[in-house]
């Protein structure tokens, strides 16, 4: 197949996964299972593509200062530093692991 065909099947089940969310019974939606489920997913896939694009470069994982970065932002984070200041933290970090040569 070529790469148009993926892209329009994507495409289609993108939307018909969106639209079957319609179809479903208000009731099944409102189970606090579903909500936690939906939730949870959303935090994890989140999760997962900043840490991918933290450590990745192309198809090679490359640890380096974002990697520092994206650990103090998280202390800060945990800390409950308000938002700027975890910006902050992090950009610092990510300067001080380019002054020590972590690209």
């Amino acid at each position: 197949m070529t790469l148009g065909t993926w892209v329009i099947l994507a495409a289609l089940t993108a939307y018909i996964i969106k639209a079957s969310g319609y179809l479903l019974p208000q009731a099944w939606l409102d189970r606090p299972s579903v909500t936690e489920l939906a939730s949870t997913l959303t935090v994890g896939l989140l999760a997962s593509l900043t840490t991918l694009n933290t450590v990745a470069d192309g198809q090679a994982l490359v640890p380096d200062s974002r990697l520092l970065s994206l650990l103090a932002g998280g202390i800060a984070l945990k800390l409950k530093a308000p938002y700027i200041v975890v910006v902050i933290v992090g950009a610092l970090a990510a300067a001080l692991g380019r002054q020590v040569g972590l690209a």
